[in-house]
């Protein structure tokens, strides 16, 4: 389970304009079918935008990006 895919660009683009969570809400909802908490939701909004202005000061803008990557036959979630 991948909750967001994509290039390092369009993440740090979708942190800034503040739809990140957005995102990750709706495919939480798609995958599990129900929403998660609004902690969740908090945690992924901050700790996110703090994430893409790192890659932002540290111009890694050409990389590929999976966040809330499930690991196989395992129920725990990591955030890569």
């Amino acid at each position: 389970m991948k909750l967001f895919a994509g290039s390092s660009e369009q993440f740090i683009q979708d942190a800034t304009r503040n739809e990140i969570a957005t995102k990750l809400k709706n495919a939480f909802f798609e995958y599990y079918r129900y929403n998660p908490s609004p902690a969740e939701i908090n945690s992924w909004r901050n700790s996110l935008k703090e994430i893409s202005d790192v890659f932002t000061e540290a111009k890694l803008t050409d990389h590929g990006i999976i966040l809330e990557y499930q690991l196989p036959l395992t129920s725990k979630g990591w955030i890569a």
